[in-house]
């Protein structure tokens, strides 16, 4: 329910060109109803909110100075551009947010002609925006691109690769620095900020350009007062600007900082870099992180990304106890009767339950920022040196690093352990963020241990194992959630374990889905039906005597929460090809697609993983006597 609000501007805003249209007396009014129906739609809905909340005004100033979609806004992750959605006709639907058959909590090109592409990891919209503008370049294209990327994102080495390379370019290319860590910097003084409003002016760059031609045009001493007054310039500008030396090395004109919230001040500086024709623009703006909700103001890492909640109070219900936090409880048990074990993990310590780590171990704690790639190699260092690290990453996070997981982790023979979070469906953030991928990458890896626990208990024993008991790159992936309560006891801490031994049917499975199979054997059990399961949890290297364990029985079925491409059930098969096993044998997981934003529980029903499903299938196939 949205408290009766009404939305007298935005509804009648159909698309960026009902934006420009707009009296400048109406825009703080827009921005308001904008910051009113984000907070009404995500406490609903849940999603990103802080980031949101910091983004509205930009995202007015950019519609309101670019012609979408001829120029392009490149969304550094896209989890920023709700405002940007609710401008380009999605208002009436933007109560679907992050629903099933609803608009998407990203950016993605199949959903509006305003999106330019699929996003949904940090630090690639420098090289998309790049591409872009190196494409309008060749075909004389005039268009714009923009690049809109936050702080946190430059802790991603991906961008300094594409700075270097679009700095050396003379393409139409603007990229603005989101800096949400704070308002307007503290160590810039109140001249360097009129400065930076100055320079923001498309009348400033009007009168640099006149200046400097009308100087050149000085017979024999023109072009030398020309550099001089540039050197001059720049000099100030270093003293001046902590920021617009160090883009200018890179080959940026540097405009900043400014404020973020003020949308007269973001449209003259927007139209100023359009005016730069000799290099690209760097447009530096301080934004504040939530702005506009207090709550979210005072604790954006809580609003970040948030399920539902009270508009109120503020107040949401966290999960009581998730895998993240009993990874977290025990790596610090862990951590306090061996000092060698050190966290590290990439600007996700909440997520990733190790809060308490870093407030207990802080010498111990290492967040190295959006920087997965970077945390691996890190890591191998640390192990070389004797220590016992840790690297929490969520799964679909993981997938950046795979280079490093080769070559610096399992190739090294070192002992590093990563813990997998938010491994298999992850629900509403859809095809970017679903944990179903790393399972794949990882069976490839030599030298390299996996382990998938269903239960908080055997989370637990897989860290000892991955501790004390396994050599170089260990790896336990575990889902997004809480464990089944009512089947917690279901766990002999070794690398399988197997229920109903003698039944003719079997199924085959490992992490939470084995949830779903304990309660289809008890309803099959009902119907007459005997099936057994056996339940991994080492699913690399796979146990010899697993395998051996369902070699005679008529019928095994795989439920993986995964892609069958490259997964546990293919190498299983395999394993009982040569063996020699004659059964029946099928598998059912995620085949060649990505998996569309929806709940988890109709994600695991599309694929089969249910307990309804299993039950079906098994019991169609029993009934038919296949």
């Amino acid at each position: 329910m949205e408290n009766n609000l009404s939305y007298p501007i935005l509804e009648k805003i159909k698309s960026p060109d009902d934006v420009k249209s707009l009296d400048n007396t109406d825009l703080d009014e827009l921005c308001s109803e904008i910051r009113r129906k984000l907070i009404n739609t995500v406490s609903q809905t849940g999603g990103h909110l802080a980031s949101n909340l910091g983004t509205v005004e930009l995202t007015v100033a950019l519609h309101r100075t670019f012609n979408l979609p001829a120029d392009k806004i490149i969304w550094d992750v896209g989890h920023q551009a709700y405002t940007h959605k609710i401008l380009t006709g999605r208002f009436d639907v933007f109560d679907t947010l992050r629903q099933e058959g609803g608009i998407s909590g990203f950016v993605r090109p199949d959903e509006s002609k305003y999106d330019s592409f699929y996003e949904g990891h940090a630090g690639t919209s420098v090289s998309q925006a790049e591409g872009i503008a190196e494409a309008n370049r060749f075909q004389k294209n005039k268009n714009y691109t923009v690049a809109v990327i936050g702080d946190g994102s430059f802790g991603n080495g991906m961008v300094y690769e594409a700075l270097n390379q679009t700095g050396a370019s003379k393409d139409r290319l603007i990229v603005i620095l989101n800096d949400n860590e704070m308002s307007i910097s503290e160590n810039v003084s109140s001249v360097a900020r009129h400065l930076a409003v100055v320079r923001a002016k498309p009348e400033y760059y009007r009168f640099k350009a006149t200046t400097e031609k009308a100087l050149r045009k000085i017979p024999l001493v023109g072009k030398y007062l020309a550099r001089f007054v540039f050197k001059i310039k720049s000099l100030l500008k270093s003293v001046i600007y902590n920021n617009s030396s160090y883009f200018e090395k890179f080959g940026f004109r540097y405009i900043g900082p400014i404020d973020g919230h003020d949308i007269n001040t973001l449209c003259e500086a927007l139209n100023s870099a359009k005016l730069v024709v000799d290099k690209p623009v760097l447009l530096h703006i301080n934004t504040i992180k939530g702005k506009g909700y207090d709550f979210a103001e005072n604790s954006p890492d809580l609003f970040h990304g948030i399920p539902g909640f009270d508009i109120n109070t503020g107040d949401y219900l966290p999960d009581k106890c998730t895998y993240s936090s009993v990874f977290g409880d025990a790596l610090c048990d862990f951590a306090g009767k061996d000092k060698r074990i050190c966290a590290v993990t990439a600007a996700m310590s909440i997520g990733t339950g190790l809060s308490r780590f870093f407030s207990e171990y802080p010498d111990r704690a290492y967040d190295v920022g959006i920087a997965e790639e970077h945390a691996v190699t890190f890591c191998s260092g640390l192990s070389a040196g004797g220590m016992l690290p840790v690297f929490a990453v969520y799964s679909t996070f993981m997938q950046r690093c795979v280079d490093q997981l080769i070559h610096d982790g399992a190739l090294q023979r070192n002992k590093i352990v990563v813990a997998v979070d938010r491994a298999g469906f992850v629900g509403a953030d859809g095809e970017t963020h679903q944990g179903l991928f790393d399972v794949p990458l990882l069976e490839s890896l030599p030298l390299t241990t996996v382990y998938s626990p269903a239960t908080y208990n055997d989370l637990r024993n897989a860290m000892y194992n991955a501790f004390y008991k396994d050599s170089n790159l260990v790896v336990i992936r575990y889902p997004r959630g809480s464990e089944d309560e009512n089947y917690s006891s279901i766990s002999s801490g070794g690398d399988y374990d197997i229920f109903n031994e003698n039944s003719p049917v079997f199924i085959v499975t490992y992490g939470k889905e084995t949830f779903e199979a304990m309660k289809a054997i008890q309803a099959l059990k009902n119907k007459g039906i005997d099936v057994g399961i056996l339940k991994l949890n080492k699913i690399k290297p796979l146990k010899t005597e697993a395998v051996g364990a369902v070699l005679n029985k008529e019928k095994l079925y795989f439920f993986e929460e995964g892609m069958i491409s490259g997964g546990v059930a293919e190498k299983f098969a395999s394993l009982l090809l040569e063996n020699g096993y004659h059964g029946l044998y099928r598998s059912f997981g995620v085949g060649d697609e990505f998996v569309p934003h929806a709940c988890v529980d109709s994600q695991m029903k599309k694929y089969s993983l249910d307990c309804d499903s299993i039950v079906n299938i098994i019991e169609k196939e029993a009934m038919s006597g296949e």
